[in-house]
């Protein structure tokens, strides 16, 4: 599935250079269905609509990055 820049690949953290910390979540949801049926080029908004409606539950782990001057 591409991210929200339409590659099919993980960019990083990348924060400029001396722009102090940036925040970064990863997020998993618990579903209530085996398979969204999301095709595999659908951006991530289709993706994260069609899940709404199927969300049992969620959990957040927020990390910050930095890039020094």
């Amino acid at each position: 599935m591409p991210n929200d820049t339409r590659a099919a690949r993980y960019i990083g953290a990348a924060p400029p250079a001396g722009h102090g910390p940036h925040r970064y979540f990863v997020v998993v949801h618990a579903l209530d269905i085996p398979s969204t049926g999301v095709p595999a080029d659908a951006t991530p908004a289709v993706l994260g609509f069609t899940m709404a409606g199927h969300t049992l539950g969620r959990a957040v782990l927020t990390a910050t990055a930095e890039t020094p001057a």
